[in-house]
Parts: C-alpha cells; sequence; structure tokens
C-alpha cells in the first residue's frame, strides 16, 4: 500500500464530507448526532467484540492496567459516549451567527458571521471514546473530521467509524463527515501532517511526546497544550479552611488530569498554620510531597524538591510545596515554572485577587476555585475537544463556538472604491 495515496484519498473524502456539511442545517445535523448515538448504544456487541481484540493485544504487549482501563469499552462506557452525542445535539449552533454589525460612512455594512473551519485531523491515543466525541464536536460545528487514532485502538476506533459514517451516510449527509486513517504506522502520521491547502487544523490529543512530534512536523497549524503545570497560590489572606479544600481538590480529585494541581505555593506569614493540618491530610490521602528547604523546616519527612521538579507535570499523587514571600513572589514563580494551562490564587484580598487575574498569564486563571474545573462542561460550554494553551484563535477549553471561525460579510447597494 502506498500510504501517501492512501492518507489523501482519505483526506479527499473528509473534504467531499465538509462540504456536504456546510450545507447542513442545524435540524440535519442534531438528528444525525441523535441518530449516531442511537446507533452506538444498538451495536454495544458488536464495539465490545472489536475492543476486545485491542485489549488482547495490549495484555500481550505488556501495556499497564492504567492504560488498558482507558482502553477499555464496556455497556457504561458506550452509553456514555452515546449521551455525550445527545448532549452535542442539543447544544445551540454557532455556524451562521453573525457576532457583530457596523454600518460605514459610505452606507454599506460590514459584519462577522460564524462559519465552519473545514477539516480538523485529530491525532490521538488510547481512549476510543475519544473518536465518538471529536467527531461528534466537529459534525456540530460544520467540520469534517479525519481521526488518526493509536495502533493500540485501531479495532475499536474503526468499529466506532463505521457505525458514525453507516448513521451519517443514512441519513443524507456524505460519510466523509467521519474519516478515518485506519493503517498503524506512523508514516501516516506524517503524511497527514503535510496536507497543507486540504486538512485546515491539526488537534493533537495525548501525551507531550505526541504532541510535540506533531508540532514539529506539522505544515498545517496545530492547537495544542505540551501539559499542565497548574498552581495554586495560598495567599496571607485566605480562607484557610476554603484554601486547605481547594488545594485538597485540586491535586487529589483526579490527579492524572491536565487540570490538576502540581505545585502548591504558601505565603510564608501563614504557612505554618496552614500546612501542619494540609500535610497531614495529603499524606493520608496517599500523596508523595516534596518540599522546598523552608517547607522541611515545617515537616521533615518531607522529600526536597529539586529545581526540575517544579517543571514537572507528575499526573499522579506528587506534589511540590513551595513557601514563597509574597504574591509577587508567588507570580514571579508561575511565570517561571507554569505552563500557562491553570493557575489560581486564594485570598479575601480583592486588590490582590484582581492583580492575579490580570498578571497570570494562563488560559485560565481562578480566584477561590480549584484548578480541575477549567473544563468546556463546568465553563457551560457544553463540550469540549480539548484545552488549548495557544495564544491564537482559542485558548483554553475548546467547545462549539473555537471550531469555528468567523468571516467578514458585506451588504452594499452599489458602493465602489473611489
Amino acid at each position: 500500500m502506498d500510504i501517501k495515496v492512501y492518507v489523501l484519498e482519505k483526506a479527499m473524502d473528509a473534504k467531499e464530507g465538509a462540504r456536504a456539511l456546510a450545507k447542513a442545517s442545524s435540524k440535519q445535523k442534531n438528528l444525525v448526532l441523535l441518530k449516531m448515538a442511537e446507533a452506538l448504544k444498538n451495536r454495544a456487541k458488536e464495539l465490545i467484540s472489536e475492543n476486545k481484540k485491542d485489549i488482547k493485544f495490549a495484555e500481550k504487549k505488556g501495556i499497564s492496567k492504567a492504560l488498558i482501563d482507558r482502553l477499555t469499552l464496556n455497556e457504561k462506557r458506550i452509553n456514555e459516549m452515546s449521551q455525550g452525542l445527545i448532549e452535542v445535539a442539543g447544544l445551540p449552533d454557532p455556524v451562521g451567527e453573525i457576532t457583530k454589525m457596523w454600518q460605514r460612512p459610505n452606507g454599506m455594512t460590514v459584519g462577522r458571521m460564524r462559519v465552519p473551519i473545514g477539516i480538523i485531523g485529530i491525532i490521538y491515543e488510547s481512549r476510543p471514546n475519544v473518536t465518538a466525541d471529536a467527531a461528534g464536536l466537529c459534525l456540530k460545528a460544520g467540520n469534517a473530521v479525519l481521526l488518526r487514532g493509536g495502533s493500540e485502538a485501531i479495532n475499536s476506533n474503526k468499529a466506532i467509524v463505521n457505525v458514525l459514517r453507516d448513521v451519517a451516510k443514512k441519513h443524507g449527509l456524505h460519510e466523509g463527515a467521519v474519516t478515518f486513517i485506519d493503517i498503524p504506522d506512523r508514516e501516516a502520521i506524517m503524511e497527514m501532517l503535510k496536507l497543507e491547502g486540504i486538512v485546515d487544523l491539526i488537534i493533537p490529543r495525548g501525551g507531550e511526546g505526541l504532541i510535540r512530534f506533531v508540532t514539529e512536523n506539522s505544515r498545517i497549524p496545530v492547537l495544542k497544550h505540551y501539559k499542565g503545570v497548574c498552581h495554586v497560590f495560598v495567599d496571607r489572606d485566605a480562607d484557610l479552611k476554603m484554601a486547605e479544600e481547594i488545594c485538597f481538590n485540586a491535586k487529589v480529585q483526579r490527579p492524572g488530569t491536565c487540570n490538576a494541581m502540581e505545585t502548591m505555593l504558601v505565603d510564608k506569614k501563614i504557612a505554618k498554620s496552614f500546612l501542619t493540618n494540609m500535610i497531614r491530610r495529603f499524606k493520608e490521602a496517599g500523596v508523595r510531597l516534596k518540599g522546598c528547604h523552608f517547607t522541611r523546616k515545617i515537616d521533615s519527612s518531607l522529600e526536597k524538591a529539586q529545581e526540575e521538579d517544579f517543571y514537572k507535570e507528575y499526573l499522579d499523587l506528587m506534589l511540590n510545596v513551595k513557601i514563597v514571600g509574597d504574591i509577587d513572589d508567588a507570580m514571579a514563580h508561575i511565570a517561571k515554572y507554569s505552563s500557562s494551562h491553570s493557575d489560581a490564587i486564594v485570598t479575601r484580598n480583592y486588590d490582590k485577587a484582581m492583580r492575579f487575574l490580570k498578571e497570570v498569564d494562563s488560559s485560565a486563571v481562578f480566584v477561590n476555585a480549584s484548578t480541575r474545573l477549567n473544563d468546556g462542561f463546568q465553563f457551560g460550554l457544553g463540550a469540549e475537544i480539548g484545552i488549548s494553551t495557544d495564544k491564537i484563535h482559542a485558548r483554553g477549553p475548546m467547545g462549539l463556538e473555537e471550531l469555528t471561525c468567523t468571516k467578514f460579510i458585506v451588504f452594499g447597494n452599489g458602493q465602489l472604491r473611489e
């Protein structure tokens, strides 16, 4: 098989799907999404059967239990995929929305209208539910999706895509709206990343290694975040009980996520009174703690935090603890070590809160709330395709609106340029 030709053929199929979707009404898109949700549940046995092939292969390769769990499909997870499509169908359609209009001195009216981006390439690892989630969001925003999942989930992904394509075709949409590159060779990714002028945007979802590989090799714009090195700063003016709850949630609620806290910064004025109970609570939850010099003076049982630790995204029950002089010291630390993903301050001081919001340069900045809340659903976007730390086009959780772009529209009555 000529991989270059194969990938190009898939992309051209997606292009036909994008043209069809651009003409589809909200009613038709919503109907297709609801029928896709129904079909996933109706064909659950087929999906689980194909998924078992992937699990068997993963076990043979010695893949960890945690990764196998992410790979596994069962009726509950298929129902969740189905429900996700139903929820997307219920969201307002951003396509065609006119966001602003103004009149020029010559009488013409200029405005901006939301339109689909076109073809969105998604390169992702492990979790087969991403296949349905990405397809549903892209379809609702009028985009065709060109999917390339990991080799460890290839049978599961192919089965899900077949269900979605069957439904699209049956209900009058070109099945290229959901297209899957179903060969595991890494060369297929390389060819996909060369499709400048056909594919409009690439969104990688996975570990830092995958995202850096995609970014370094793509000729197509990439929306990404490399990692989530997130901070919570407990200010001297904080409600310490609130701070304790926020910090515990930010680290322990789900440590393997990109918006989990990796470093807790504590104002020296309240360090001893706050850390005594906070450290005990973290230890009881099984958190491995690494402390700075001053933190270890309060509790010598903590491991010594090294310089390189402050750059790490642990994605585990591990946490750096650092005592800082004040808010300026805290923000200087964040500026140096943060990955610009999610950072928070706990304080009752309004002026400090506003300074933190203005001066901390991250995709989401919180006052008196957990970093774990940086999420499309939590923000009221309904759903998200990922969280971007880029500053061009989209930043933060990417919902339906972020899967569109705008074009200028002009209404005239014979105006000419003089």
